[in-house]
């Protein structure tokens, strides 16, 4: 541990033969992008939105109920206050996000585990908040802690992933008003990599605070960001106590605030495209402000989560064109606000099970959400049934996607090693290259190596079971578990820690609804 409490020694490193399924593990984790982002909207597009997010903004408002701290903090910055509705003049909420940092480092607990969020770079997590789990062998069930637990272990092991989310799944075997206390645990010592913490009550988001002081040390913690908090609006157009009060502890604590709007076109906001981006540029403004206001300089991501519905059945879709042209806008609109982006919603599906339909509606939605340039993926691996079921298959397949995107946006070099010449020394015209130096140089990083997938002969594959890719991805998952290996943590640390959880938990009354 350095002077200021920042935990600085290194996890320790298992050498291993390389071998299909623990070679990707040792092979560099891409976080920024080569490929531009794609633009999907001219000038006079996006700035025909952002006039209609400032109409919103300006003649409807925005209600912060049970906060009277926030409407004082608006009042006092020159925002027209009535009741809880809180209006703002054109361009007044934009000026008021204008100290929000353009990039910012979310540190992990082992500094190679920090990453950017911002500018190129492309941070992926896990799902969040599914209250169900499957998999092949026990099908459909309420999530436990030991469920919860098992996924932070796995978004540990993946090298896809950067960030092991927040509430991967909802332990529903423990007490609602305690459940933060052992999430917050399990992403402390499970995993050295960057984090979500609670935000489902004013004291949870303050206990996650105090936890990350006790293991970053309050010094660190007060000039960097550690971990990150969920704020949704209650589309449309509301933020309950809950929300901004945990807003406003984390801005205090100069931790990362994502607001993340939430809506379901045609149900909390029209129908088009066009105006749920401009609803969700308006409702996150205001958020961001907020969080400027309680700390100028405040890290923050401008975030979204957004679909259309079947307007037929009312049920919601997910990787449709309409929410795909969404997400690609809001990515331009972020960009433009100046703060890093979390827009569309990763790997998303409405499908019950882990079949042709989920993936095809996860590749969908994920490639939108790469080619528009945003800087934070979550839901980017296990969720099913529209964010109801987080499953192990799934969550295993989508690291495959999320490892092959991550490759193709570096692009490839074109320096003399990429052409090779000396290899055609060795192997003249109507040779192999199979054995050529070059080839033996590059053959284990030349090409992705996905874990799930398996080519060859139908014999073969027919001899062996004629497994499908979920009975693949079932064994993989459970061998991963097998291999994990906690990184370290100062004993010291732990104890504070754990002490606290305790007499936290000793001094509540278990609340299960």
């Amino acid at each position: 541990m350095n002077a200021d409490g920042h935990i600085t020694q290194r996890g320790k490193s298992r050498r291993g033969r390389l071998t299909r399924h623990n070679a990707p593990q040792a092979r560099p984790v891409y976080q920024r992008r080569r490929i531009p982002a794609y633009d999907l909207l001219d000038e006079t597009s996006l700035m025909s939105i952002e006039c209609q997010a400032d109409w919103i903004l300006e003649h409807i408002g925005v209600e912060f109920r049970g906060d009277d701290a926030a409407l004082a903090l608006f009042a006092g910055a020159g925002a027209r206050v009535d009741g809880v509705r809180v209006r703002f003049e054109p361009g007044h909420v934009r000026q008021l996000c204008k100290t929000a940092p353009a990039e910012f480092q979310l540190h992990g607990r082992t500094p190679a585990r920090t990453v950017t969020l911002g500018g190129e770079s492309l941070v992926l997590m896990p799902g969040y908040g599914s209250p169900f789990v499957s998999d092949l062998e026990q099908g459909r069930r309420y999530a436990t802690l030991e469920d919860f637990q098992n996924f932070v272990k796995l978004a540990h092991l993946a090298p896809a992933l950067h960030h092991t989310g927040g509430t991967v799944v909802e332990p529903t075997d423990v007490p609602v008003n305690k459940r933060h206390l052992d999430m917050m645990l399990s992403h402390l010592t499970l995993s050295d990599k960057p984090f979500m913490g609670g935000v489902t009550s004013a004291q949870g988001a303050q206990d996650s605070v105090e936890m990350a002081r006790l293991a970053f040390g309050a010094a660190f913690l007060d000039q960097n960001a550690v971990m990150q908090a969920n704020i949704n609006v209650n589309s449309p157009l509301i933020y309950d106590g809950v929300m901004s009060a945990s807003l406003r502890i984390y801005a205090a604590a100069n931790q990362c605030v994502c607001i993340s709007p939430a809506i379901f076109a045609g149900a909390m906001g029209p129908l088009s495209p066009a105006a749920v981006a401009a609803q969700t540029l308006a409702e996150a403004m205001a958020g961001i402000a907020l969080t400027q206001l309680v700390r100028p300089g405040c890290p923050v991501v401008f975030g979204s989560f957004h679909s259309s519905m079947n307007l037929r059945t009312g049920a919601l879709t997910f990787g449709s064109p309409e929410a795909n042209l969404t997400t690609m806008a809001l990515s331009q609109l972020g960009r433009r606000l100046g703060v890093p982006v979390r827009s569309g919603g990763g790997q998303v599906t409405a499908s019950n099970a882990t079949d042709g339909q989920a993936m095809q509606d996860s590749a969908g939605a994920m490639w939108a959400t790469l080619l528009s340039g945003g800087n934070q993926v979550w839901h980017a691996a296990g969720w099913l049934e529209g964010g109801l079921v987080m499953s192990y298959e799934k969550f295993v397949m989508d690291l495959d996607h999320c490892g092959a995107m991550l490759k193709m946006l570096q692009g490839f070099g074109t320096d003399d090693e990429a052409f090779g010449r000396d290899a055609y020394a060795e192997a003249g015209p109507g040779e192999n290259f199979l054995s050529t130096s070059h080839t033996l140089r590059h053959y284990t990083t030349a090409n992705f190596e996905p874990q799930v997938p398996e080519g060859g002969p139908f014999e073969t594959w027919n001899e062996n079971g004629r497994q499908t890719a979920d009975q693949r991805a079932a064994a993989r998952w459970r061998q991963m578990l097998t291999e994990y290996q906690p990184p370290e943590m100062p004993a010291a640390i732990r104890t504070a820690l754990n002490d606290f959880v305790a007499e936290r938990k000793a001094a509540m009354p278990d609340e299960w609804y």
